[in-house]
Formats: C-alpha cells, sequence, structure tokens
C-alpha cells in the first residue's frame, strides 16, 4: 500500500470525466482501493474519490465511523 498524492483544485484532472470500472475487481482495483484508504486515513479525512488521487475511474472510498473508534471502510465501484 502507498500513499498517493491528493489533487486539489484548479487541477484540470478533476473537471475530467471518470470512466467506469470494467472487467470487475482485479488485483489493480484492490491496490487502488488499499492506496486510497491509506491515504484518506493519512490525510486524515472520512472519503476519496478515485480522481482525487489521479485516477480517473468510478471508485470512491469513505469510512463515517473511524475518527469516533475502529475503522469500518466502505469501498463504492
Amino acid at each position: 500500500m502507498a500513499i498517493r498524492e491528493i489533487l486539489t483544485v484548479p487541477d484540470p484532472r478533476l473537471k475530467e470525466v471518470s470512466k467506469p470500472v470494467e472487467g470487475g475487481v482485479t488485483d489493480e482495483i484492490r491496490a487502488l482501493m488499499d492506496d486510497m484508504l491509506e491515504t484518506m486515513y493519512d490525510a486524515p479525512g472520512r472519503g476519496l474519490a478515485a480522481p482525487q488521487v489521479g485516477v480517473l475511474k468510478r471508485l470512491f472510498v469513505m469510512d463515517v465511523d473511524w475518527k469516533d473508534g475502529a475503522r469500518n471502510p466502505v469501498v463504492m465501484v
């Protein structure tokens, strides 16, 4: 797992249209999800979308509970 750079406005990549995740959840997508969760927790944040780490895929992670206790991540593809 790796912490990725989080893009911020006015980065033009944030305005691009993301593509669906095709071919199911592969090892590559699982690695991306793990990286995104690690990045989100490090930020610290409660949610992170793939375009925010420079990947134009329709994928996001979130965890609305972790600041109050144990981690309970949710991944949406």
